[in-house]
């Protein structure tokens, strides 16, 4: 954004996590422990994700290996799941913003390097199928290069030793609490991304929280700003979303006068892991009614604290009637901000309402207007009312 940020600290170097920071790993991880603890009569339900995160794979292994009770040992575990898990390192997506912050900090020449916990050939397998970044980063180090895996701060000090760089000259970005004691004990300065935004209030040691790499602003660590920022909002490659409109909260129009129209999540657990939290807009069409200017959330909204993920789309004009079970597709083209907490209920409403301001004055932008004729949309171009 063209707010000025306070320089916290100038730095001259990054270092950079791999799974869960930059790329989108938890997904896979999930559905491959799904399917190998069947075999032992287990449902993995999710509750060692906290035990196994930023941990090396002999850790993490061990971790399942006790807390399932599996008749193996954790060196018999790993032998099995890892030829898993190498065939489908070649479906992992990058997280958003991690291509844009690699090639920021590559044409600028800002040395970077790649620390993991992964074992070395493992890493240099995932980020294969990432065009351009083995030959961003001036050094990758894994956790077998090492004799101690973080949160011990030796990888990342290998890791400054290979740039050349004193330790205190040093930015890590992390997502899990290992890595970040990690890069802490180093003598590092921190960006945390918590793996799950609920838990924020545990990266207390981090220089800097934020929601997602769409919030990092590297100008407040003395590097190059990004400069792809328009009239506060980020341009996005188009991803798209659709389903009946389902009832809500009760909320919308009641507690805040905003009539958002609510989509089920049921369907879509796979996309919302691979977008953060946080402010969104685009284009809605409605099978029956047209086109319309949208401006959503996605999150978890704290000042209600929702238990789940949710999506809320606000179509940007009023409509005579409810729309319930009518078809709801989005075109979602950029960011605005992330997700954030408010002291009132009357600071909340005027915040959605400057997202709304942002979002109608944006969309009428050639880079984001021409997206109003996306395919996707088609069924609800055939509608009788067409608003721009």
């Amino acid at each position: 954004m063209s707010i000025p940020q306070p320089v916290k600290k100038s730095v001259l170097g990054v270092i950079l996590d791999l799974d869960g920071t930059l790329l989108n790993t938890d997904g896979i991880v999930s559905e491959i422990l799904k399917v190998f603890l069947v075999k032992f009569g287990k449902q993995w339900d999710g509750r060692e994700a906290d035990k196994i995160l930023g941990k090396t794979p002999f850790e993490a292994a061990a971790a399942i290996v006790e807390d399932y009770g599996l008749p193996c040992a954790t060196e018999e575990f790993i032998s099995e799941i890892t030829p898993m898990f190498s065939d489908q390192w070649h479906n992992i997506k990058p997280l958003p913003g991690a291509s844009r912050l690699i090639n920021h900090l590559k044409g600028h020449g800002i040395p970077m390097a790649l620390a993991s916990n992964s074992p070395r050939a493992s890493i240099e397998s995932k980020i294969s199928y990432q065009q351009g970044w083995k030959e961003s980063f001036s050094a990758i180090i894994g956790g077998d290069e090492v004799r101690a895996g973080k949160p011990s701060p030796e990888i990342f000090l290998e890791a400054a030793n290979r740039l050349k760089l004193e330790p205190s000259s040093c930015l890590v970005i992390e997502d899990s609490l290992p890595g970040v004691t990690a890069g802490k004990a180093a003598g590092m300065e921190v960006v945390a991304i918590p793996y799950l935004p609920k838990q924020s209030h545990l990266y207390t040691i981090a220089d800097e929280v934020i929601k997602s790499l769409l919030d990092l602003r590297p100008e407040i660590w003395g590097l190059p700003p990004f400069q792809d920022w328009i009239e506060g909002t980020l341009p996005l490659e188009p991803w798209h979303i659709g389903g009946p409109v389902i009832k809500g909260f009760g909320r919308g129009s009641k507690v805040l006068g905003i009539p958002t129209a609510n989509l089920s999540t049921e369907r879509y657990t796979t996309l919302l892991s691979e977008h953060p939290s946080g402010v969104y807009f685009g284009w809605a069409g409605l099978s029956a009614r047209g086109v319309y200017k949208m401006v959503m959330s996605i999150g978890w909204n704290p000042y209600f604290n929702n238990k789940e993920k949710t999506i809320e789309p606000w179509l940007l004009h009023e409509f005579d009637e409810d729309f319930y079970g009518e078809e709801l597709l989005l075109v979602v083209v950029g960011y605005i901000r992330p997700e954030l907490n408010f002291p009132s209920l009357e600071s909340l409403i005027e915040k959605i309402h400057d997202d709304r301001r942002i979002a109608e004055k944006a969309l009428e932008l050639p880079l984001y207007s021409k997206h109003r004729n996306d395919p996707y949309l088609e069924v609800s171009n055939r509608g009788d009312h067409n608003n721009s």
